[in-house]
């Protein structure tokens, strides 16, 4: 069996996070976006944190609310990559590390494990996003260092860096991170079809 991963998730401010989520930029779609973006934090966070093959979790950021099992560090403020870094300086060495994206409200701790004991047979591993052009998990074994991409591109730019990319299925939570109205929207649909399983405090806001 593969060891326990240290897991770091950056989750960003819910009052400044997912710009892109409001139709308008009135107060009341501030709320309803900043209430979201908590909903959607807390519930991928619980999923991985319920996940049986992660070992310590490091959110990176603002936590709306307290997780047990989960250590909370601060965002030094200087944008995704140094995040993640401040997280991943705090993890233990002596195990592999992976950083997954803090908006995967479908995010199911099986396939989350999936992925994490498929990424044990690689140095390097990362999952794409569902349109295949971002990415939403990275993995590394123990002792050997990222080369992180996020931003525009990234999925492309992991595979050059030497990550292998994981056989996930596209509708897979693992894959369905949001950003946009129309992300939400089509992560709605799949939903109401059963193709997905959305996180409770997601649901119940939509």
């Amino acid at each position: 069996m593969s060891a326990l991963v240290s897991l770091v998730v950056p989750v960003r401010d819910a009052a400044s996070a997912k710009s892109r989520l409001a139709a308008d930029g009135g107060a009341e779609a501030h709320a309803r976006r900043a209430a979201l973006a908590a909903a959607i934090a807390l519930d991928t966070v619980s999923a991985a944190r319920a996940a049986r093959r992660v070992g310590e979790l490091i959110v990176v950021g603002a936590l709306p609310q307290p997780i047990e099992g989960v250590r909370v560090v601060d965002d030094p403020g200087f944008g995704l990559l140094v995040a993640i870094g401040a997280g991943l300086a705090v993890a233990d060495p002596a195990a592999p590390t992976a950083v997954l994206l803090g908006d995967l409200p479908a995010l199911q701790p099986a396939d989350l494990d999936a992925a994490l004991v498929a990424a044990s047979e690689h140095h390097w591993a990362f999952v794409p996003d569902a349109e295949g052009e971002g990415t939403t998990l990275v993995v590394a074994s123990a002792g050997l260092p990222h080369s992180l991409r996020f931003g525009p591109g990234s999925a492309e730019q992991h595979r050059d860096a030497g990550y292998v990319e994981l056989d996930v299925p596209e509708r897979s939570g693992l894959r369905r991170d949001v950003d946009t109205l129309e992300q939400l929207a089509a992560l709605g649909r799949l939903a109401e079809a059963g193709s997905v399983l959305l996180g409770p405090r997601t649901s119940a806001l939509l």
